[in-house]
């Protein structure tokens, strides 16, 4: 049958691997993971896990005790809470305070990464957007929007606007960029309007009764209008911004510039 998901391949000796989220439904990774060790001929398997915030702990205290697995990619809404559940966070995810790939030691001991603002910043980049000198506005202030908030930092973006429903939150994550980019020009409020670069780092547009996360009345044709949400694959907003002739990205192309680094960091690779 077409689309069809085969577990042919699957064996003893295979390594499993999973996805943490809450909803699940939306999770595009196993399907591009599946590819990407079809490529490299990597008897592995990574399976979607629906796991609510009440859940988490006790699910990752139970993943240390399984041999055969290897790791697991967190998404929302659990990249932030990641934080405190891993034995050791790499430089980027304890900066960034959140975590979107976890790493099983063969001891039990979970190693945390995070890897969402540099799969963001290669796929701009892929679509030839270079964000260095660009003037940047952010929806978010969660894990998965600080990490776009850092790589854009990193790469050289001459202004970025933190526009967030939680003033506060905005404010801290200025705050910590302010201390790690001393010369980036960042804010915690402000107008969209004067960005070339608008981003979605939100799970806005998830559900049909969303709010959106950017003013889609004052979106124009000089702004590049991008996503971190891959389901529905075009948003209202990205939907909007076509009709108000702004080119977009998708948030697929961000996840597929990192799947490999996520496997690499899981030891798949």
């Amino acid at each position: 049958m077409d689309g069809a998901i085969t577990t042919a391949g699957i064996s003893g000796r295979t390594r499993v691997y999973g996805i943490v989220a809450d909803p699940i439904y939306h999770v595009k990774a196993p399907e591009v993971m599946s590819a990407l060790f079809a490529r490299h001929g990597v008897d592995g398997i990574l399976v979607p896990l629906h796991v609510t915030t009440d859940g988490l702990a006790g699910v990752i205290e139970g993943l240390r005790h399984l041999r055969n697995f290897g790791g697991f990619i967190a998404t929302v809404p659990h990249k932030t809470a990641m934080t405190g559940l891993c034995d050791a966070l790499t430089r980027e995810a304890e900066q960034i305070g959140a975590v979107n790939c976890v790493r099983r030691e063969a001891d039990g001991r979970m190693v945390g990464t995070m890897l969402d603002g540099i799969g963001f910043v290669e796929a701009l980049r892929a679509a030839g957007v270079e964000p260095r000198g660009r003037s940047a506005a952010l929806a978010g202030a969660g894990g998965a929007a600080s990490a776009i908030a850092f790589a854009l930092a990193e790469a050289g973006v001459a202004r970025l606007t933190i526009l967030n429903r939680t003033a506060d939150r905005a404010q801290m994550l200025a705050e910590r960029l302010r201390a790690a980019y001393p010369t980036l020009a960042v804010a915690a409020e402000g107008s969209q309007a004067d960005h070339d670069l608008l981003v979605n780092g939100t799970s806005l547009g998830m559900r049909p009764q969303d709010a959106t996360p950017f003013d889609l009345t004052v979106l124009h044709a000089g702004q590049f209008v991008a996503e971190a949400i891959m389901e529905p694959e075009t948003t209202p907003l990205l939907a909007a911004a076509q009709a108000a002739g702004c080119r977009i990205q998708k948030g697929l192309p961000m996840l597929k510039r990192q799947i490999a680094l996520m496997a690499r960091h899981m030891g798949a690779l």
